[in-house]
């Protein structure tokens, strides 16, 4: 993991400026004698921004960049000059980017559109000069304020990718194979578990030239809710997408319970994902003949929409084009996209399951257990 350019988890120390100190001067001109204070205020410290920004798609500039400190503001001076303010550091980051406290975990804001900007860290306010302090009854205050100190906050970047069809099945179900054929989309393909190491995105191209955004996540295994294999770290990539498009392998033993296993681990991650819209693709349907796929049909679910595909020979994809199309432009799934919009909920991080690559980029992905699963030599 070490070696890719996709990162989607940074935890970052954000620092804002700290306040000038006002200035405590009295006028001292020749022919003056009564020239009173004229001590200046200090300038405020610069704040730390985040900034949407739809050119980036990783957190990868911000991997080696773990400190963001905003600059000073400047002190105050006599003849009532104001000191500098502080400049403001705006960390860009992509669309989807969510922001955790990184000591309790606690939510904090969400970035979903090029060119938002949210204040996360504010500077310290600058200190009054002994100006602001003159009265009647004290002409010559002697006195000024120092500036508020600087804010200091370890955040925690978490990517969630934006994408209409989110792919949710286990390894070698067939999802990078089906998004390498209807998509311009190149995501390693290869014959042994866990072949996908890193979300991929694809966009679908539909007729009229119309077009839908399909997203690939590594294999989801039984288990992964609780951190078992790679579906804990990714599985939140598809908290964001309208539809989830569930692949399992036609020759499978039983394909509702795979599917019921699936469901299930969404649930355990978060129950609210299975108030999206679902489709289910049975796919390498070109093992299967006519005879064995009608037998199939009578043991799978049917609460919801189901299509039998072939990524190698294109059996079913144009079909598939089309109930995807169909689900992503209903009357529901409309309502239920504003809805999340206008009312969605992100629940506090959980420090416990943080992701050690943080710190120990190093660290093999797979443990003996999961490997045993798939009994991988």
């Amino acid at each position: 993991m070490s070696e890719t350019n996709f990162v989607d988890f940074v935890k970052i120390c954000c620092r804002s400026g700290k306040g000038g100190r006002g200035s405590m001067h009295l006028k001292r001109i020749k022919y003056n004698p009564y020239g009173g204070p004229d001590g200046g205020d200090g300038g405020r410290g610069g704040n730390v921004y985040l900034r949407g920004n739809h050119n980036y798609w990783t957190l990868l500039h911000l991997k080696y960049q773990r400190h963001v400190f905003a600059e000073h503001g400047g002190n105050g001076s006599h003849d009532l000059r104001h000191g500098q303010d502080g400049e403001d550091k705006y960390i860009d980051v992509p669309c989807g980017t969510v922001v955790y406290n990184a000591e309790t975990g606690k939510y904090i804001c969400d970035v979903t559109y090029d060119g938002q900007v949210i204040l996360l860290v504010q500077g310290g306010r600058g200190g009054l000069g002994n100006y602001q302090f003159r009265t009647s009854t004290n002409q010559a205050p002697r006195y000024a304020q120092p500036g508020e100190p600087m804010r200091e906050l370890n955040v925690i970047l978490e990517l969630k990718l934006l994408a209409d069809v989110g792919l949710v099945g286990f390894p070698n179900a067939g999802k990078s194979t089906l998004l390498s054929t209807v998509s311009s989309a190149h995501p390693k393909i290869a014959n042994y578990p866990f072949t996908t190491l890193e979300p991929s995105l694809g966009i679908v191209e539909y007729r009229d030239r119309q077009s839908f955004v399909m997203a690939d996540i590594p294999g989801i295994i039984e288990g992964a809710s609780q951190g078992k294999g790679l579906g804990l770290r990714f599985l939140r990539h598809i908290e964001r997408n309208s539809l989830l498009l569930f692949l399992v392998p036609g020759d499978t033993d039983d394909i509702k319970r795979e599917y019921e296993i699936l469901l299930g681990e969404l649930k355990s991650f978060n129950p609210e994902m299975l108030s999206k819209a679902r489709v289910l693709a049975v796919t390498k349907c070109d093992l299967l003949d006519e005879e064995l796929i009608d037998m199939l049909k009578a043991s799978i679910p049917e609460d919801i929409p189901i299509v039998f595909i072939s990524s190698i020979t294109g059996y079913g994809i144009t079909e598939l084009k089309d109930v995807l199309w169909a689900e992503l432009n209903s009357e529901s799934n409309k309502l239920q996209g504003i809805m999340t919009e206008e009312s969605i909920v992100h629940k506090d991080k959980d420090l416990k399951n943080l992701p050690q690559a943080i710190d120990e980029e190093d660290e093999e992905i797979l443990s003996e257990d999961d490997l045993e699963f798939f009994d991988v030599d």
